[in-house]
């Protein structure tokens, strides 16, 4: 599948290493591919700059965000959720029609510090936002309650942890489930329509302050039934 992987941050760069292992053909979207090639600082959060990452994967092209998108059969929304809507009126309404689009960012508002708090919430969510803001595009929420390196590698845990997937279409959160299974997710619960998203954006303030608590991103939560 010809996948475009928006955003090339760290969670970017894993979802896209991770897809290629898969046998996946991957693009990465940015707003400027010069720019972010020519960056050479760190991120707010210590990670190395893309080029880096992008020399030792060659063959992940870095494109524009309207010819990453118009190019795939699926997309990946690994941006800022701040700017989730501003990267995908970029990428182009007509080149998103049709097509799948995982989001997996989230509603996080830094403005007051860390721990951050959510700008979106309870009667509302950075996922319905998005499908409302794309009607034509197959909007699923996924993947949004880990970190990276366990989005496309669960088995680092010692044990099955669970995912969800929000969405209003049945065969796009298919097809994303599929994805998730081929990474080695083994419990995927389907929870509902898009407005579902609501409940695994809001479990990010206590993702953080678990994270806090234990001094890692490396844990995941496990649904018993």
């Amino acid at each position: 599948m010809n996948i475009a992987v928006l955003g090339t941050g760290m969670v970017g760069q894993t979802i896209a290493g991770g897809l290629v292992r898969l046998g996946h053909s991957v693009v990465v979207g940015t707003r400027d591919p010069e720019a972010t090639l020519a960056r050479t600082e760190t991120d707010g959060m210590g990670n190395p700059p893309f080029a880096r990452w992008h020399a030792a994967h060659d063959g992940i092209a870095l494109t524009t965000y309207a010819d990453a998108a118009a190019g795939a059969d699926l997309l990946v929304l690994a941006g800022n959720g701040g700017a989730a809507l501003a990267m995908l009126t970029a990428a182009g309404e007509d080149n998103l029609a049709g097509k799948v689009l995982v989001d997996i960012s989230n509603p996080l508002d830094f403005s007051a510090g860390f721990p951050p708090t959510l700008f979106v919430k309870d009667d509302d969510s950075l996922g319905e936002q998005i499908q409302a803001a794309f009607p034509r595009t197959r909007v699923v929420k996924s993947l949004n309650t880990l970190t990276a390196a366990l989005m496309v590698d669960p088995g680092l845990l010692d044990e099955a942890t669970t995912v969800f997937v929000s969405g209003d279409d049945a065969a796009a959160k298919a097809t994303v489930t599929e994805i998730l299974t081929g990474f080695g997710h083994q419990d995927v619960i389907d929870l509902g329509g898009i407005e579902t998203a609501r409940g695994t954006e809001m479990l990010l303030p206590l993702w953080l302050r678990t994270m806090g608590a234990l001094g890692t991103g490396m844990f995941n939560i496990k649904v018993v039934r």
